[in-house]
């Protein structure tokens, strides 16, 4: 693998290790703060932030798939995070976390192979 694909990689590794961690603090504070509108699609992008970052670690040549999936994902959770952002840091974290994620992820979401 060229050194440009492995940094490439790199990107969308860094951005999901990110959002996973954003997600759940997100999450974490919504719960604690008794506004639940957030955790569910933060759990869930939580999820696939982690089984994608775990396929592109391994080299997985299904990563594109999940790629996919988790830009989706994540952009719902930004769309959510992004109505409570200007109330709660945690949101706006997450909002952009998530927005940085979808955006790696798109650039992989085609390939089958790393």
């Amino acid at each position: 693998m060229a050194d440009s694909e492995m940094a490439n990689i790199q990107h969308c590794i860094d951005a999901c290790a990110a959002a996973l961690r954003a997600c759940q603090a997100c999450a974490a504070a919504d719960i604690r703060d008794g506004m639940n509108s957030c955790a569910p699609i933060n759990l869930d992008c939580a999820d696939i932030c982690a089984a994608t970052l775990n396929v592109l670690s391994r080299g997985s040549p299904h990563h594109g798939d999940y790629c996919a999936l988790c830009a989706h994902i994540c952009r719902a959770c930004a769309a959510e995070c992004a109505k409570h952002a200007s109330m709660h840091q945690h949101c706006a974290e997450c909002q952009a976390a998530c927005e940085r994620c979808a955006l790696e992820c798109d650039k992989h979401a085609r390939e089958r192979h790393i």
